[in-house]
């Protein structure tokens, strides 16, 4: 049986590309409610993309059949940046540098991180002052990403923290750009988005190849951040190593995948907590109880239980990574319905975690619905903000102690208000869910 499937009717050529990407997050929202748990898109001549919004059918898709799927066009173009790392590479290759990297992510390991995550949160509120506007989004940004550079080389790299932001950013754009494009424009062409991209990729090829050398000399010297990690791990099987193109490849994709996500999410975070003062209210009483004052450490985040209901309430309604996209590699059957090699399937966290089947006013800002056992009743493929199956997140535990320690050490001290009563702050679906145009807040210090 061979299940028909219905979408919206598309342009003659270009489909539903332009309506899709003129308003991405409401489209697909009102398309899933419009036509059900299997919505057909086309993009361009011939592209068939498939966004699938029942549980079981997406288990199919990320675990139980995930064979028959290779990556989908937005991370076959992500190659260009963060080459063949976890994040991209299929197979084999990826369950091996998965087995390498997995030491690095261990708990015990994280926790040795909550230090550096606590004191370069300090270290970036000593620039604030009372009462001035700055843009939450952008600090984020520079926060998270001193972490991770820390964290992975076992030094700070201030002086190029912005040139490697900007870097990022302008490849992250160009990535999103291409993916959601039907004219394909080889980076050989001197467009200015390619020429730009490729100024980009040179800038952090130079500072990450630049970085393993250096962490090459010091291989015997004991140290313990994620590169040298990275550059000591031998495959339990062959013994074998990575070579620096390998390590490259999953520093790049680190670099990428672990600052700007968490960023995102941080903002997001102040965003919902300047528009839901008695939410604030509640964080702050639990901040008093459990720190009384003090700074937070890996040791305080599971007691500082509310926060992280709001770390998961926010991951709930603004998911970093908000799609995933599977290409059909061959003729599957999901739910009744075959697809065929080429097909594109689409699951989107940001659909799936707005869904009221699952979850009670779904609009609403609510982190104590994470207080009672709602995980353990909804479906595992109605709330995934990491992704599941043999690709979930590597560093989804990293991730989650990081947003818990940045709030705890950003609210005790401070909170922030939106820069105008009323400002809307719209959600942008690049390859990950950012604020648009940035965050402007005030700050205001707590006494």
């Amino acid at each position: 049986m061979n299940l028909t499937v219905s979408g919206p009717k598309g342009l003659p050529i270009s489909g539903n590309l332009l309506a899709f990407r003129r308003d991405t997050l409401h489209y697909i929202q009102k398309m899933a409610r419009e036509y059900g748990e299997v919505v057909h898109f086309r993009f361009g001549p011939k592209r068939h993309v498939y966004l699938l919004t029942n549980p079981d059918q997406i288990k199919e898709v990320l675990v139980t059949k995930q064979a028959h799927f290779r990556k989908a066009k937005g991370l076959q173009v992500a190659r260009a940046v963060v080459g063949d790392g976890i994040l991209t590479s299929e197979g084999e290759k990826h369950m091996r540098q998965r087995r390498l990297m997995q030491p690095a992510f261990h708990r015990d390991r994280i926790k040795e991180y909550g230090q550096v995550m606590v004191r370069q949160t300090v270290d970036l509120m000593e620039e604030w002052k009372d009462g001035e506007i700055r843009d939450i989004h952008h600090d984020m940004m520079k926060v998270t990403l001193a972490i991770i550079t820390e964290t992975m080389f076992g030094k700070t790299v201030k002086e190029e923290a912005d040139k490697i932001g900007q870097a990022i950013d302008v490849g992250l754009k160009y990535v999103s750009n291409k993916a959601t494009s039907f004219i394909d424009i080889p980076l050989s062409v001197p467009t200015k988005s390619n020429r730009e991209f490729v100024d980009s990729s040179e800038v952090l090829d130079k500072t990450i190849y630049d970085l393993i050398e250096e962490g090459r000399k010091n291989e015997s010297k004991g140290r313990t951040d994620l590169l040298s990690m990275l550059l000591m791990a031998r495959d339990e099987d062959d013994g074998k190593g990575m070579t620096d193109e390998q390590v490259r490849d999953e520093v790049m994709t680190i670099f990428v995948a672990g600052h700007e996500t968490t960023a995102n999410t941080m903002s997001w975070i102040f965003y919902l907590l300047a528009t839901h003062p008695e939410v604030e209210q509640k964080l702050h009483e639990e901040l008093e109880a459990v720190l009384e004052g003090r700074l937070p450490t890996a040791e305080d985040v599971p007691k500082l239980v509310y926060a992280n209901q709001i770390v998961q309430e926010t991951l709930r309604l603004y998911p970093a990574a908000w799609t995933i996209n599977r290409e059909v590699a061959e003729q599957v059957e999901i739910g009744g319905h075959v697809y065929e090699p080429g097909d594109t399937l689409m699951i989107s966290q940001y659909v799936m975690h707005r869904d009221p089947r699952y979850y009670d006013e779904p609009e609403r800002f609510m982190p104590e619905r994470f207080a009672g056992d709602l995980l353990k009743r909804i479906p595992a493929f109605a709330y995934f903000p990491f992704g599941g199956g043999p690709r979930i997140c590597i560093g989804n535990n990293f991730a989650l102690m990081e947003a818990a320690l940045l709030l705890a050490t950003i609210a005790q001290r401070y909170r922030l208000h939106l820069k105008e009563p009323g400002q809307v702050v719209e959600p942008e679906p690049l390859v990950t869910l950012r604020p648009k145009n940035g965050l402007p807040m005030r700050l205001e210090k707590r006494s």
